[in-house]
């Protein structure tokens, strides 16, 4: 590729990224209702709400998209200044934009009240991610900011996404009418928890020791024990299950940091 060619290759990127997070910024006004209209937890007649099924993070949970949206805003900013040319940004380059874009249309879907579309937008979004996550991966920052801004950024949303994942599918299952009674749903639900700790793990073993990816994993499920010890539908079976679930998946990423560590310690020695 010709010098000239690469340059025009990362400017359109560069273009691009910012082109979407425009559009993700639209897309999240609309979405949380600052532009008209009901949030996205009163959208699809309540669907998506603390209290809609069991395995809903409590209202508080949701704070976490403020660092994600700082983050994905400090991104595209930091990709104009020198490293859009580097061989790990122009591997996630598009699928950064991808991600921005997936994200403001599963806003504008629920909005809808389209929940099965939500489902397969919020799954193309955790798969874009987990590409994303892995080309990081395969590609060390060169510097600490890169680290903070570009793996940071991306691990909290792929963590958080993987938790909204659960909540949606179940969201949109009691919406269309299944919803057993107790104790089935308990056991349903503790099972779905049980998958989301072998998902965390999943990421350890693919990823290694990932901070922002097991806080965010960890996060999303503390705010569904939360719900379910304080909010209706109310099930200390669940609320004990998400809690150890995320201790699981904390746990994982403090071992495998360890033993990277040493492993480290080992080559220098």
């Amino acid at each position: 590729m010709s010098t000239s060619t690469l340059a025009q290759s990362v400017l359109g990127r560069r273009i691009t990224v910012t082109v979407a997070e425009i559009f993700c910024i639209i897309g999240t006004l609309v979405g949380v209702g600052v532009l008209g209209g009901p949030e996205v937890q009163q959208a699809a007649g309540g669907a998506l709400a603390a209290d809609a099924t069991y395995i809903a993070p409590a209202v508080g949970a949701f704070s976490i998209w403020t660092p994600i949206y700082l983050g994905l805003a400090a991104y595209t900013i930091w990709q104009w200044f020198g490293i859009g040319d580097t061989v790990r940004h122009r591997e996630i380059g598009w699928l950064a934009a991808a991600t921005m874009v997936l994200n403001a249309l599963w806003l504008l879907v629920v909005r809808a009240g389209w929940l099965w579309i939500s489902v397969l937008v919020i799954v193309a979004l955790v798969l874009t991610l987990g590409v994303l996550m892995g080309r990081l991966t395969r590609h060390p920052a060169r510097s600490r900011l890169d680290q903070v801004i570009t793996d940071g950024t991306f691990g909290l949303y792929l963590g958080w996404v993987s938790v909204a994942t659960c909540a949606n599918i179940a969201a949109t299952l009691v919406d269309a009418g299944w919803s057993p009674a107790k104790p089935l749903i308990e056991i349903i639900t503790v099972a779905v928890l049980a998958v989301a700790a072998a998902i965390g793990l999943m990421y350890v073993r693919a990823l290694g020791p990932r901070v922002g990816v097991a806080f965010a994993l960890a996060w999303g499920l503390t705010w569904i024990a939360v719900g379910r010890l304080t909010v209706l539908p109310e099930s200390v079976i669940v609320g004990v299950a998400a809690a150890l679930a995320a201790v699981v998946i904390v746990g994982a990423n403090l071992l495998a940091s360890r033993s990277t560590r040493h492993l480290a310690s080992e080559r220098l020695a």
